[in-house]
């Protein structure tokens, strides 16, 4: 147990903690909320072991809650404030994340919507949302619907009669179209996340797919619609998640990080993992001898073929979508290796998708993080995204919540009664 979470808390504004819990690393923010933004006050990371996690799950809790402890316990020494409460980003292979886009048609379109009837369309958009994407994901993993957790829902877009609006309450209109985001991952991921919360004597104030925190990131950015595609290379998957015109229209992962290419090395060179891996980052950095550069070269290249066929094979189950977005955001410890952006370049794996013309590919770092300060300084890399952006996620909880927010979260307990 680690009781020194539950000091006073020394700052006068709340503090609250995101925690990314990732195959290779443990990466804690302590953050203050300070209005609109989420000042992170705190870091810590911590190395897990090749047991601890596989392709983004948990297989040994008391392993991840040694490494979390840790994490915190340097996040909150440096930040001198001890958060009580804990959101915690969610990956692999089997958190699937899907929009679905709703109509409710009002009986009397001349009347204004005020807040009963608000409450009435959102609980009746959600149930038909969720019964919709929970049949479709157990169809896509083959697990019982019984064993597949809803992890977070969010009021993507909304419209009256065609038009787009914030809050409902006050229009007229016939059709409310409703766009709702629903995650789900297997109850066993779920609830490991759970216990190592418990454990660890924080509050949970909830669990989010992290491809869904990861594309909110640039929210407010633009004065224009965002519309992109956000790949996030972690140790033990690739997650992609779509935005267009400003609405999230899916998640999807697959089993494939920077780990499949630290093997490689290690099976090449007839080294260890550990070694393979100092090699790797030797090697995304530009660092080795040409010998050995060439040699690690030839190990990455094949690898990133496999690689991407799985982000052209993940792409094209988005099945609903008639134009791929023109931008590419890469993120991750694994955009480091050079060949990412190089397949990602190459026009031959585009000619099977959608794409209306050849998409920029860019490198997200932690400056273009929405709503996200980092007075500690230490957060300079594409692999600091994804914490950032579970801060993101959380300040929107931690401060009072948009009103269309607050009744989809009072309908999801109902659901989950």
């Amino acid at each position: 147990m680690f009781p020194f979470f539950r000091r006073e808390q020394t700052k006068t504004s709340p503090l609250f903690l995101a925690l990314d819990i990732g195959t290779e690393f443990v990466k804690a923010l302590v953050c203050e909320a300070e209005g609109n933004i989420a000042l992170v006050r705190g870091v810590g990371k911590t190395h897990q072991s090749l047991g601890d996690m596989q392709s983004g799950a948990v297989m040994d809790i008391g392993g991840v809650i040694e490494n979390c402890g840790k994490a915190i316990e340097e996040a909150t020494n440096q930040a001198g404030g001890y958060p009580t409460q804990v959101i915690v980003g969610i990956a692999g292979e089997l958190v699937k994340g899907i929009t679905s886009r709703n109509t409710y048609v009002r009986k009397e379109p001349h009347i204004k919507i005020d807040l009963g009837e608000l409450k009435n369309i959102i609980h009746k958009v959600q149930w038909k949302s969720f019964e919709e994407t929970r049949s479709q994901l157990a169809y896509e993993t083959g697990s019982n619907e019984i064993d597949i957790k809803l992890v977070n829902a969010a009021i993507v877009d909304v419209r009256i009669d065609g038009y787009r609006v914030t809050n409902p309450i006050g229009f007229q209109g016939k059709e409310v179209q409703i766009s709702i985001f629903n995650a789900f991952a297997p109850l066993v991921h779920y609830g490991a996340l759970q216990t190592i919360a418990a454990e660890l004597n924080l509050d949970l104030l909830t669990i989010t797919a992290e491809p869904y925190a990861v594309a909110r990131c640039l929210e407010g950015k633009d004065e224009e619609p965002l519309n992109a595609i956000f790949i996030d290379i972690g140790g033990g998957t690739t997650d992609v998640a779509i935005v267009r015109n400003g609405t999230l229209e899916g998640t999807k992962m697959f089993t494939l990080g920077g780990r499949a290419f630290t093997k490689r090395i290690a099976s090449n060179l007839n080294i260890s993992f550990q070694e393979a891996e100092d090699v790797k980052v030797a090697y995304s950095f530009g660092k080795l001898e040409k010998q050995s550069e060439k040699i690690v070269r030839e190990a990455m290249e094949s690898d990133a073929e496999v690689w991407l066929a799985g982000i052209g094979f993940t792409l094209a189950e988005f099945y609903n979508i008639d134009s791929l977005p023109s931008k590419i955001w890469l993120c991750g410890g694994g955009c480091h290796l050079p060949e990412i952006k190089e397949v990602l370049g190459t026009k031959a794996w585009l000619r099977e998708l959608n794409f209306p013309k050849p998409p920029s590919i860019s490198i997200l770092n932690p400056k273009q993080i929405n709503n996200v300060r980092d007075s500690t300084k230490l957060l300079t890399n594409p692999e600091d995204v994804t914490p950032m952006a579970i801060a993101n996620v959380g300040l929107a909880l931690v401060n009072e919540e948009h009103l269309m927010g607050k009744i989809l979260k009072k309908v999801i307990r109902l659901m989950q009664i």
